[in-house]
């Protein structure tokens, strides 16, 4: 592969220096220089391989490179800042080679894992800067005698589930349903799915890691220290450095487990239904794990009016039989019936969480881009006393606007293990007192993209309204539903401690004076830095 030489014109540049001021001058030199500088200072790192791994706006593979996994098409208009170069590498040499090199030519580094960043952070910024996508660093290394395994940055959950499945029915992980979600971003966010009541978040059972730090230094969890690994874990390592590789705890399933989806409309008592959950579904057996899913449908029986269905959508880590009385003493009001529920491997029951197309198997599930790309908005609410019947008769009226129609809130309860582990073990504080936590999300199409900012708007009505309903002091969100409407660092490299603790200490409350002094120590220059990273105690 080809990588296509950057043209450089110094005349031009000369003559724009005689208009602006020197200091202005001299940034823009920096600016024209630091491909150059950049291609010759990797080439010299890794003259061997690093060429045939990089790509330039120039190049006929960059847009398809940059597109490749990028769900949220929200942030790909021809108007977004586009990375100088993309770089898909295979080594952690190369890695290493474009990290020092970024740094030494005045780049920033964004890292990519799965595309699911909600606000685009991982392939978008102001400043000029280099993609670093893992995709091809996506191994995994099973060794279930001792329950545990390698897996590389780059590796998707979906795969993750189909090897361990490959290996052993009675092993898994506890991460999250979307299959085509990078581990990188999710298990350094915290990371959830159907288990986290049983076995915790994801973040809670990494065991290791491999980062390369703003040095190009490889560490592992000996080398880094406990308070680096800390950090990673729950605090979002695009802040700290390019994670690698993880080694994960899996953890026990059984042989078959039931899953049923019990589908009720407002008709259908689904407000009194929605409002009993919320005190119930924290205090289940710890082996049940009921979320709703909120959206809008035609009635069936109102002549195609709309109305509110809310899905009971839930795994049980046993058989009907056990289900049944279970439900019908801790949730009796739902009304669950045999015929309601189904039997599955746990494999089949990842991928009956999975939202993958009708017809899928469990194959799909190691797929990188199964589903269309859409656009979208979401942001996230925990809630800690149950929201009363008048509360969500309120929030059912914001889906009755047209900007509603592809709406969705997904209620996803705690409790369990969630409440066992303490706020400070990781990052991620989101612990005892929880009942549940709220994703709000929107989408809309390529053909009303136009109107993108309704749809924003819509959602943003909609935060403010469960306001008195949510945690209060810090109203807390979840990392891993990146939402810049929380507040921005400012750009450049000098936010302070002040102004990214309006966001901060909403995503992890006491923690984050902690994860700024481990970013003072291990990141200084603040190189790893983007719209809502970790700032430095100097900053």
């Amino acid at each position: 592969m080809k990588t296509p030489t950057i043209v450089y014109m110094p005349s031009l540049l000369l003559s724009t220096c005689l208009v602006f001021s020197s200091l202005t001058c001299i940034v823009l030199a920096q600016q024209h220089q630091s491909p150059h500088k950049f291609l010759k200072c990797v080439q010299s790192h890794n003259s061997e391989s690093i060429s045939q791994v990089i790509y330039t706006k120039n190049n006929s593979s960059y847009l398809s490179n940059l597109l490749f996994s990028i769900q949220n098409i929200r942030f790909i208009s021809p108007s977004m800042p586009r990375p100088v170069f993309i770089i898909t590498p295979f080594t952690e040499s190369q890695i290493q080679a474009v990290v020092l090199c970024s740094k030494a030519s005045g780049l920033q580094v964004r890292v990519r894992c799965g595309g699911h960043d909600y606000e685009g952070l991982s392939y978008s910024s102001n400043v000029p800067f280099v993609i670093i996508d893992l995709r091809y660093l996506s191994s995994i290394k099973i060794d279930a005698e001792k329950r545990v395994a390698w897996v590389e940055g780059g590796a998707l959950l979906g795969n993750l589930s189909y090897q361990i499945a490959k290996r052993t029915g009675n092993l898994a992980y506890p991460n999250g349903l979307c299959p085509t979600v990078g581990v990188g971003g999710h298990f350094s966010g915290g990371g959830y799915g159907t288990l986290l009541r049983k076995y915790g978040l994801a973040a809670d059972n990494v065991l290791d890691a491999r980062i390369i730090n703003a040095n190009g230094e490889i560490l592992d969890r000996k080398s880094m220290g406990e308070d680096f690994f800390w950090a990673i874990r729950g605090g979002g390592a695009a802040s700290f450095g390019v994670v690698t590789a993880w080694k994960i705890r899996l953890v026990q399933v059984p042989d078959i487990v039931t899953v049923f989806t019990v589908n009720r409309t407002l008709e259908q008592n689904a407000t009194g239904l929605v409002h009993r959950w919320q005190y119930v579904a924290d205090k289940f057996d710890r082996d049940l794990f009921v979320r709703i899913l909120i959206t809008r449908v035609n009635s069936s029986d109102h002549n195609g009016k709309t109305t509110i269905q809310a899905a009971f959508n839930s795994i049980y880590l046993g058989k009907i039989d056990r289900l049944l009385p279970l439900m019908h003493e801790s949730f009796p009001e739902l009304g669950l019936v045999k015929e309601d529920c189904m039997e599955k491997r746990w494999i089949e029951a990842v991928l009956y969480f999975s939202d993958l197309p009708y017809g899928s198997t469990v194959d799909d599930l190691t797929n990188r881009n199964p589903n269309p790309r859409t656009y979208y908005k979401a942001k996230s609410d925990f809630v800690q006393v149950p929201i009363p019947k008048h509360g969500l008769e309120g929030l059912w009226k914001f889906f009755d606007e047209d900007d509603a129609a592809d709406a969705q809130l997904i209620f996803a309860p705690y409790g369990g293990r969630m409440s066992e582990i303490p706020e400070s073990e990781i990052p991620f504080p989101h612990r005892a007192g929880n009942i549940y936590e709220i994703q709000h999300l929107v989408y809309w199409d390529e053909e009303r993209n136009h109107e993108a900012e309704r749809y924003i708007n819509w959602i943003r009505r909609l935060y403010e309204y469960v306001t008195p309903f949510v945690s209060k002091n810090p109203r807390a969100a979840y990392l891993n539903y990146r939402d810049l409407d929380l507040g921005v660092n400012n750009e450049g490299n000098n936010t302070s401690y002040e102004e990214a603790n309006v966001w901060g200490t909403k995503y992890f409350k006491n923690n984050f004076k902690r994860l700024v002094e481990v970013k003072s120590k291990v990141d200084p220059s603040n190189f790893f830095r983007n719209e809502q990273s970790i700032p430095t105690g100097s900053s």
